[in-house]
């Protein structure tokens, strides 16, 4: 028995040509892969929105991390009991 298979697509959303190709071992699942101008961006598995490909040709930037701190305060010391 063999597994049906969907076929390979193309289409454009704005300036993005998206290739939709079916994923190896999968009976229904499609692999979109993103180009601008002939250069590939990047690929996701969902149908990829206009806003998706924009995030892929330019993603934001992501400020440094900051270096954790080892002085790390807790709750303050109960004082002693009186007496």
């Amino acid at each position: 028995m063999s597994l049906p298979s969907v076929e390979q697509r193309r289409f454009k959303i704005g300036k993005y040509e998206i290739v939709a190709q079916p994923i190896p071992s999968s009976a229904h699942m499609l692999r979109y892969t993103v180009f601008v101008s002939g250069k590939r961006i990047g690929a996701t598995v969902s149908v990829p929105t206009e806003s998706d490909c924009r995030f892929l040709e330019k993603p934001p930037i992501v400020p440094p991390l900051k270096i954790f701190s080892s002085y790390r305060p807790g709750r303050p010391k109960k004082a002693p009991a009186p007496g």
